[in-house]
Formats: C-alpha cells, structure tokens, sequence
C-alpha cells in the first residue's frame, strides 16, 4: 500500500511547532487555535481584497477603515478575530456573517449533543468542561431551534406512492401543556417501500392515542402521495382497522401478534403466563389459517381456554386482523406480524427522551425526537430482511399493486 504523500510539507510543520510546548498545541488558545486565529484572518482580508476591487467600490473610492473586534466561538474554542472594515461599511464577511458569534461547525456539535439526549444544562456543562467555553442555555436551544424549519420540510415531503408494509404504533413522553405535565402520545409510522428499504413516514403528537387521531395521520398521509399500503401492521387499539381501511380501503391490517400475546398473559399470574404463553403459541405458529383457527377452537375448549374464557374470546374479536401473515411464507410472517421494528425504535428514543424528564413543549419534544429519528434513519442501509424472498411473494399476492419504484 502506497504511503499517503502529506498535504502539508514537514518543513512548515517543523517551522510552526518550533518553541512549542507539545502538551499546549491542542490546548485551547494553543497552536490550532493561534492557527484557525490567523487562518480567518486573511480568508477576511482576502474577502475585503475581493469587496475593494469590484468595479462599484472603485468608482465609490471606497477604502479599508481599521478593524473591529470580534469574539466568535468555534466547536473547540472562543477565538477574538479582528475583522477588516471599509469606509462606507458596504463589506458582508462571508466566513463569519456580520451577526453571526459561531463560526461554523460549532452548531453541528451542539446538535449532535442534544440529539444524544442531553439536556441544555447538561452540553453548557459539558461544553465548559472540554473547551473552557462558557454559553448559556439560552444559545443551545436557540442552536437547536435551527431544525425546526427541518423537521416541518421532513414532516411535508412526499411520500411513496405504495408501501409493502407500514408499522403503526405510540410511544407516551411527558410534555407540560398549559401548566401540567401530561402524558401525551407521540404517534410513529415506520414504512417499508416495495423496495425493501425502510424510512420513517412522521412523527405526530396528541394528548391521547386513540383512532380519531390516526384516521387524521391515515389521511395526512394519503394527502402526502401516498395511493396504497398492503400492509399494515398495528397494535390492537379499538377502531384502528377502520381508521386505516376508511382511507386506504385494500390495506390488508394485521394485528400485532405480540401485542395480543401480551394482553392475554396480562389476564393471568406471574406463575401462570409461561405456561399459557406456551398453549398459544400453537394458534401463531400454525401453518395456514385454517389451522390456526381450529388451534384456537382447541384452546378454547382446552385448561387454559376454560380458566381463562376472555383471552379466547379477545382473539376471535381481532381475528380479521389476526389471520393476514398467514399468507406469507414462515421466514416472511417474522416481517409482518408484530409491530418489533417500531417498538426498537421508540427503545432509542426513550433513551434520549429519559434524561430530560419533560419536556417545556410539543415543539421541544418533536425537536429532539426527530433528531433521534433523523440518527437512526441515517443508518439503514439495507432492505429489511429478508426482503429477496418476502419481494417474490408480494409481487404475487398483490399483483400489480405491488411497484417497485426505487
């Protein structure tokens, strides 16, 4: 392997390292400081150079006026900069804009500190402690508020026209709202295109999950581009089929096996749920739904369905909603019959949301939440697994609603 030729020669770094103290070059108003300090400065007089000799300034006579003082912060420092200034203060700095106090990059940090959760006293801290910079709270949630417009572009794109399979789901955040802390539900959507690749359709908060409230995200989300869903995969709130099916009328809902499974065990002890977990596993892991409904009819008439007649009775309530992923292949069914992938999701953003006990706002909580989700996102790289053979039976299932567009 060829050895990379250094992009700065050695003589020039052996010049600006002579008489330095190794242990201060990296210190804050160090070497790299005095370095991005000097660096600034002529890209400011190479600017004014360029402001000058423009044909309007020349026939204004206009001329350099002294230097102003200017204390900027950069992501590892505070830098004083002396800034040219011309007589007839015609000049607009393009490296650091005259209101501007950040030099770029600082912002991004900040950032990227909240979106890990920390809260703003918590980077002021941390801030002070690695860079010996002081900011106030005040700076980082004026940094932070710098996404909204982001999160209102992100939240109004459009979207595809048909997803293979969408997972619907709430997560609750603690958010003060007219003087009270109220445990409001923050509604998720995570899509998966024919494609195969994954992406998070929106985020929308409410003081309450309820079906209301996702007809009005069923319909936002017509209203964005999208024609079709084939799946959709829930949890087993009341009247969300009819929410989903009223707008996208060919959806196939599957209900969230897990969720039916945890609602069932809720009706039993702790010493009874492993042995009645195991007497329905028979019912999910039937081979069509023939078969698993003459497992439930077994159930039923069977110990555990005669201790426990209502959990029976909450499957065959759901059933229409039940028996969809039976369609699908066994490797496929693991894609479509619990809403996991959107539960691993909110499993991220609760750690985030942790730290900050609650939040001053529904703004503020969008704000650090979709910087969680904006995270995440950036890492799926990949069609869910395992998309190869889950593609082939799609395609046959649903025809040429099935389009793969990307």
């Amino acid at each position: 392997m060829a050895r990379r030729k250094p992009t700065i020669p050695p003589e020039l770094l052996d010049q600006l390292l002579e008489g330095s103290d190794p242990k201060e070059v990296f210190k804050s108003e160090g070497l790299l400081d005095e370095l991005k300090k000097a660096l600034a400065e002529r890209v400011l007089d190479a600017e004014m150079d360029v402001h000058l000799g423009s044909e309007a300034e020349k026939a204004g006579k206009n001329h350099r006026n002294g230097r102003s003082k200017k204390t900027v912060l950069t992501d590892s420092s505070a830098l004083e900069l002396s800034i040219p200034r011309d007589r007839h203060g015609h000049f607009e700095p393009q490296l650091i804009e005259k209101y501007r106090r950040r030099f770029p990059g600082f912002d991004e940090k900040i950032i990227a500190l909240y979106a890990r959760g920390m809260s703003t006293r918590d980077i002021q801290s941390h801030v002070r402690e690695l860079y010996g910079l002081v900011i106030s709270p005040d700076l980082v949630s004026a940094v932070t508020n710098s996404v909204l417009d982001e999160v209102k572009a992100w939240q109004s794109r459009p979207l595809e026209s048909v997803y293979a399979v969408v997972y619907f789901d709430a997560l609750r955040v603690k958010i003060r709202d007219e003087g009270t802390v109220r445990n409001k539900a923050v509604y998720l959507a995570i899509g998966i295109r024919c494609s195969g690749y994954k992406e998070i359709l929106g985020l929308w908060i409410e003081q309450n999950e309820g079906a209301k409230f996702w007809l009005k995200v069923m319909t936002e989300i017509k209203n964005r581009g999208t024609q079709d869903i084939l799946v959709a995969v829930v949890d087993g709130l009341k009247g969300f089929p009819e929410a989903i099916e009223s707008v996208f009328p060919e959806a196939r809902v599957q209900t969230c096996i897990v969720h039916l499974i945890r609602n069932s065990l809720s009706l039993a002890s702790w010493k009874e749920r492993k042995p009645l977990a195991a007497a329905l596993k028979p019912i999910y892991r039937a081979e069509t739904a023939d078969a698993a409904l003459a497992q439930l009819e077994e159930f039923e008439e069977g110990p555990w369905g005669q201790k426990y007649p209502t959990v029976a009775q909450s499957w065959r309530r759901k059933w229409e909603q039940v028996i969809p992923f039976f369609s699908f292949a066994p490797e496929v069914r693991k894609i479509i019959y619990t809403t996991n992938a959107i539960e691993s999701l909110h499993s991220q953003v609760r750690k985030s949301v942790r730290s900050h006990g609650h939040f001053p706002s529904d703004q503020a909580a969008t704000k650090l939440i979709w910087l969680v989700l904006r995270n995440i996102e950036a890492k799926w790289k990949r069609p869910a697994v395992p998309w190869a053979k889950a593609k082939s039976q799609f395609a046959i299932l649903f025809g040429e609603r099935f389009t793969i567009t990307d």
